[in-house]
C-alpha cells in the first residue's frame, strides 16, 4: 500500500491561489495589529481555505517492477584473438552468478558487432545497445555493463547522447600492457594497365611498448621470387605492383612476427587489383566486299575497348582491267608494316573471306603463325567458300596452326546453327539467348552455306548443316585460333527468319581470343558473404579436382565441389575467422588461383587490437560508472595466470557514484505499476462546515468578552 494526499480545489486554480494570498494578508494584518481573537480568525480562514482545497487521501495498490540491467557482449573481430573468447566467456559466467544473487533484477544479454558482412565497419556497441533499448523502459534501466576490449568506435561524445540516465560500466578483456605490430596500407591501386606497374605504399605500425630497430617485409608477386625489404617502424615504404595479365593481380606483403606480439593476423596484407587491357588492337582484313563485312566492322567499331584497323581487298591481283592503282584505294595495303614490323602490337587478326592470291608474300603467313603459337597472338578466320578453294588459307604456312582443314565441299542448304556438346560448357556459347532445351532446335534463324572440314584438334562449340563443325576454337602454342566455317552470320544481324544472337556470339568469340578473363574455359572464382565462402569452378572436363583453401592463419583444407549446370561446379563453405582466403586448384591450363575476403572487411578492427581503457573511461565516469580490467589491472590485483576478476555488483537506490575499487553499482529505479486506487475526501461536507462554524463562533465569543 502507498498513501498520499491529493489537493483538488473546487474553484479555479487562479481564484484558489488568490484566496490563499488574501487570507495570508488578512492573517498577517490581524497578527500585527494584535486584534482580539486574531488566532481564532486565522483558524477560521484556514478552515475556509482547507474546504476550498478539497484534500483527498489517496491509497494506491502498487506492484513493484524488476530493474533491468543490459550486458553487451563485444563479439567483434578483435575479440577473437589472444584467448579473448575464453576470457569473455569466463567473465560472463562469473557475472551471471553475481547478477543472479540480486533480487528484483532482470538481465538482458546483447551480442554486438559480430562480423557478418552486412553491418557497418568497426565495433559499434552503442548502436546495438540502442536497438536493445527499444524494448526497455528507460525508467526501469538499472545500468549497462559492456564486456569488451575497449576498442569501441561509436562512443557518444557526452552522456546526454545516450538517451537514458543509468551508469555505463565496462569490464575489459585483454591486458593493459599488450603489444602489437601491423601493416597499414597507405596507398594501393584498384586497377592497372596490363604490362605496366603501379606503386603500393605501406608502413609498419606499432601499438603498446615501443621497440627500436628495423623490421623485415616479405613481398610476393605472381610469377616472381620473394623480395625481402628492410624498413623502420612508421616509415612509409613503396613497392612496385606489376600487372602481368588481365583480371585479378595479387601482391602479398608479410611482416615477420616478434615474440610477445598480440596477434600475427594483421601482419599480412594482400592487395588485389584488376588488370585492364589498354585498348585492344584488332586487324580486320576482308578478302572482298560482301554482305557480312559490315557486320564485323560494326561489331568491332561499337566496342569502346577495341581499336580497329580494317582493310578490304577491292580488286584481286589477277583482275587486269587497266584501272590505275591510284583510283582503286585511298591507301595502299601496308603489308610489310602490318605483318612484319608491327604484327606483335595487335591482339587479334581477323581474316574475313580472305583468299591467298599473292597479295601477302608467303613469309608473312609464317609470321602470322609464329605470332599465334610463339608470341601468344590470336587469329580468327571467318570463312566462306573461299576456305574450300584452291586459294584457301590452309594452303599457306598457316596450315600449322589451323584446327580444321576443308574437304573441298561447300554445303549449300538452309540449316540452323546448334550449340554442340562442348559448346554447352564453353563460355563463348554457353547460355546463348535462344539456345533452347537439349534435343530441341534453337529459336534463331537459319544460315544458308557452310564449308565442310575435317577437324584435327580443338573444340567444336557449334555444329551446322549435317551436324558438321561450324565454330571450332583451339589453343595453338601460346596463342588462340577460332575458325567460323560460314560467312552467313550476317543473316542474324539482318533479322532473317527472326535473326539470332550474332552480337553475343561474335563478340564473345573475339574476346575469348583476346584472353578476356570472364571467358576463360578454366576458371576459379571465389566470393564471400559474411563468413560464408562461395567457390565456383568452370571447366570443360567431366570432373574437377578439389580446391585447396588457405585460411588467414596459414591453415589449409581441401574442398570438393558439387556439379551445377554445364561446365560449372560450385560449393559454399562456412569459415571460422574473417580474413583473406586464398584458393588454388590445378587445371589443364595451369594452376588456378582466386582470393576472397570473408567476414566484414574491416580495417578499423585490425588496426587497433590492443585492449584499452582510455576510450570508454570518460563516458563511464560521466554516468557514474567505471571501467575495470578483468586481468592484470593493477599492482593490487589478485588475479594470476588466465583467471579473471569481475567486480562485486551492488544495487543502490539513491547513489550518484556507482563504481569504486573492486565494485560496480546498478541503480534501483523503484519502478512500479499501480493496480488500484482508493480516494477518501478529508475536509468536505459537514466536517468542513462544522469546523468553519466552530472557529467563527469561538472568534465571535472571544471578541464579545
Amino acid at each position: 500500500m502507498n498513501w498520499s494526499i491529493d489537493i483538488s480545489p473546487i474553484i479555479p486554480g487562479s481564484l484558489f491561489w488568490a484566496a490563499i494570498v488574501v487570507a495570508g494578508l488578512l492573517i498577517a494584518a490581524l497578527l500585527l495589529r494584535r486584534t482580539r481573537g486574531a488566532v481564532l480568525r486565522a483558524l477560521s480562514l484556514a478552515a475556509l481555505i482547507g474546504a476550498l482545497a478539497n484534500p483527498t487521501l489517496r491509497q494506491e495498490e502498487r506492484e513493484s517492477l524488476a530493474n533491468i540491467a543490459i550486458v553487451v557482449m563485444d563479439e567483434s573481430t578483435s575479440q577473437t584473438i589472444a584467448g579473448r573468447p575464453e576470457q569473455a566467456a569466463a567473465i560472463r559466467a562469473d557475472l551471471e552468478t553475481k547478477l543472479a544473487k540480486i533480487p528484483n533484477l532482470e538481465i538482458k544479454w546483447v551480442a554486438s558487432s559480430k562480423p557478418t558482412g552486412d553491418g557497418p565497419s568497426g565495433t559499434n556497441l552503442f548502436a546495438d545497445l540502442n536497438r536493445a533499448m527499444a524494448n526497455v523502459p528507460p525508467d526501469r534501466l538499472a545500468g549497462v555493463i559492456m564486456i569488451t576490449d575497449g576498442q569501441v568506435h561509436d562512443i557518444p561524445k557526452s552522456a546526454a547522447g545516450l538517451g537514458f540516465d543509468a551508469p555505463v560500466h565496462a569490464i575489459l578483456t585483454g591486458r593493459p600492457d599488450e603489444f602489437d605490430r601491423r601493416i597499414e596500407v597507405i596507398k594501393a591501386p584498384k586497377f592497372g594497365i596490363v604490362g605496366q606497374a603501379r606503386d603500393i605504399e605501406v608502413a609498419v605500425r606499432e601499438t603498446g611498448r615501443r621497440r627500436s630497430g628495423t623490421v623485415s617485409l616479405k613481398v610476393r608477386r605472381e610469377g616472381r621470387p620473394d623480395e625481402i625489404k628492410r624498413t623502420e617502424i612508421d616509415r612509409p615504404v613503396t613497392f612496385s605492383m606489376p600487372f602481368p595479365h588481365a583480371g585479378t593481380n595479387i601482391v602479398e606483403i608479410e611482416l615477420d612476427p616478434v615474440p610477445g606480439e598480440l596477434t600475427a593476423s594483421n601482419n599480412r596484407v594482400v592487395i588485389a587489383a584488376e588488370g585492364v587491357r589498354e585498348n585492344l588492337r584488332v586487324l580486320l582484313v576482308s578478302g572482298e566486299p560482301h554482305a557480312g563485312e559490315r557486320t564485323w566492322r560494326n561489331l568491332l567499331k561499337s566496342d569502346a575497348a577495341v581499336d580497329l584497323v580494317h582493310f578490304t581487298i577491292l580488286r584481286p591481283p589477277e583482275k587486269q582491267d587497266g584501272t590505275p592503282i591510284s583510283q582503286l584505294s585511298l591507301i595502299a595495303f601496308p603489308t610489310r608494316e602490318l605483318f612484319s614490323e608491327k604484327i606483335k602490337e595487335f591482339d587479334l587478326i581477323i581474316f574475313d573471306r580472305y583468299q591467298h592470291r599473292g597479295i601477302l608474300p608467303i613469309i608473312y603467313y609464317d609470321n602470322i603463325a609464329n605470332y599465334v603459337s610463339r608470341h601468344g597472338g590470336a587469329l580468327l578466320i571467318a570463312a566462306g567458300d573461299d576456305y574450300a578453294s584452291n586459294n584457301s588459307l590452309q594452303r599457306t604456312p598457316l596450315n600449322t596452326v589451323l584446327p580444321a582443314l576443308a574437304s573441298g565441299r561447300v554445303i549449300e542448304t538452309p540449316f540452323k546453327a546448334k550449340v554442340a556438346g562442348d559448346g554447352l560448357k564453353h563460355p563463348v556459347t554457353r547460355g546463348l539467348p535462344g539456345t533452347g532445351e537439349i534435343g530441341k532446335d534453337p529459336t534463331w534463324g537459319r544460315w544458308l552455306r557452310q564449308v565442310e572440314v575435317t577437324k584435327r584438334r580443338g573444340r567444336t562449340v557449334m555444329n551446322g548443316a549435317e551436324d558438321k563443325p561450324l565454330l571450332v576454337l583451339d589453343r595453338a602454342g601460346k596463342g588462340r585460333i577460332a575458325l567460323l566455317l560460314s560467312d552467313h552470320s550476317w543473316l542474324w544481324a539482318r533479322g532473317y527468319e527472326g535473326g539470332g544472337p550474332h552480337t553475343d556470339l561474335l563478340r564473345r568469340t573475339a574476346h575469348w581470343l583476346m584472353k578476356e578473363p570472364d571467358l576463360e574455359e578454366e576458371r576459379l572464382i571465389a566470393s564471400s558473404r559474411g563468413l560464408k565462402l562461395s567457390i565456383e569452378r568452370r571447366s570443360m572436363d567431366e570432373s574437377v579436382p578439389a580446391v585447396t583453401v588457405s585460411a588467414p592463419g596459414g591453415e589449409t583444407s581441401e574442398v570438393s565441389l558439387g556439379k551445377g549446370e554445364n561446365g560449372v561446379w560450385r560449393t559454399t563453405i562456412d569459415v571460422k575467422a574473417p580474413g583473406l582466403y586464398k584458393l588454388q586448384t590445378p587445371s589443364p591450363t595451369g594452376q588456378l588461383t582466386a582470393v576472397a575476403h570473408a567476414g566484414l572487411e574491416d580495417a578499423r578492427e585490425m588496426n587497433e587490437v590492443t585492449a584499452t581503457d582510455e576510450k570508454l573511461k570518460p563516458l563511464s565516469e560521466a554516468t557514474g560508472g567505471g571501467v575495470f580490467w578483468s586481468r592484470g589491472g593493477g599492482l593490487l590485483s589478485s588475479v594470476t595466470g588466465d583467471a579473471v576478476e569481475v567486480p562485486r555488483v551492488s544495487l543502490l537506490a539513491n547513489a550518484r557514484v556507482l563504481a569504486g575499487s573492486g565494485w560496480l553499482g546498478l541503480r534501483d529505479r523503484e519502478a512500479h505499476v499501480t493496480r488500484g486506487v482508493k480516494l477518501t475526501p478529508m475536509f468536505t461536507g459537514l466536517l468542513a462546515l462544522a469546523a468553519l462554524l466552530a472557529f467563527i463562533t469561538l472568534a465571535w465569543w472571544r471578541e464579545g468578552r
